[in-house]
């Protein structure tokens, strides 16, 4: 009824930029937060980034400075805009968003993407 879809991930060089997007569509009647979430190899999923729809936001120390979250309530898509990447960032990277769909009662469900790969290296 309801998906994400991510993208704008790849190969970058230390130092560089991407910016990933994720789109929502489906039976949406509100979406509440949004996120973005990274996994590496042999690691848990961890927080990258969380914006509410008021659009305050939330990012691990590990990004603070270096990546922004923002988002666009018309076309119900988050953006990751991450800057001065470094190795360490390599990871597939999950959107995640709490949507209540039209569908009686009106529940709110976490709903995820597919994941996008970020690599970083030289």
């Amino acid at each position: 009824q309801v998906q994400l879809v991510e993208s704008g991930g790849g190969l970058v060089q230390p130092g560089g930029s991407l910016r990933l997007s994720c789109a929502a569509s489906g039976s949406i009647f509100k979406i509440n937060a949004m996120g973005w979430y990274q996994q590496a190899p042999g690691k848990e999923r961890e927080l990258v980034a969380t914006i509410t729809s008021g659009g305050s936001t939330n990012y691990a120390d590990s990004v603070k400075g270096r990546f922004t979250i923002s988002r666009d309530n018309r076309r119900n898509t988050v953006y990751l805009q991450m800057n001065s990447l470094k190795p360490e960032d390599t990871a597939v990277y999950y959107c995640n968003a709490a949507i209540v769909i039209t569908t009686p009662p009106l529940q709110e469900h976490d709903i995820w993407g597919q994941g996008t790969q970020v690599t970083v290296s030289s």
